[in-house]
């Protein structure tokens, strides 16, 4: 079922990509695009997850997230879904780069003392 839905989100994204004149690199796919296919499961501005298993990127340190994104492009973190996203997108330093900066300045969860 997770796996249909990243695929369906996914094929979506990657569709409307091909209709995008503005593309930042290689693989086709602007910015606007890798935050979209970020939100299919993280959703709006990483801050609510589509489910409970997948975390809330929005308000996370930036460094935490560019290092957790090579790991995965890199091979050293597993997981199916990330693994196929990442090379689906393609993502460069610079991408992973601006991708935690977006996330990280994004209001996330509120601690438990407040």
């Amino acid at each position: 079922m997770n796996r249909t839905i990243f695929l369906l989100a996914l094929g979506l994204v990657c569709g409307a990509a091909g209709a995008t004149e503005a593309a930042n690199d290689d693989s086709g796919l602007s910015f606007d695009d890798k935050l979209a296919a970020c939100a299919a499961c993280h959703g709006e501005n990483g801050a609510k997850p589509i489910l409970p298993e997948y975390p809330i990127l929005a308000g996370q340190y930036p460094d935490y997230l560019a290092s957790a994104l090579k790991a995965y492009r890199d091979g050293r973190r597993q997981n199916p879904i990330m693994s196929m996203q990442i090379e689906a997108l393609q993502l460069s330093d610079a991408d992973i780069e601006q991708l935690a900066t977006h996330f990280a300045g994004n209001p996330g969860v509120h601690p438990l003392a407040d």
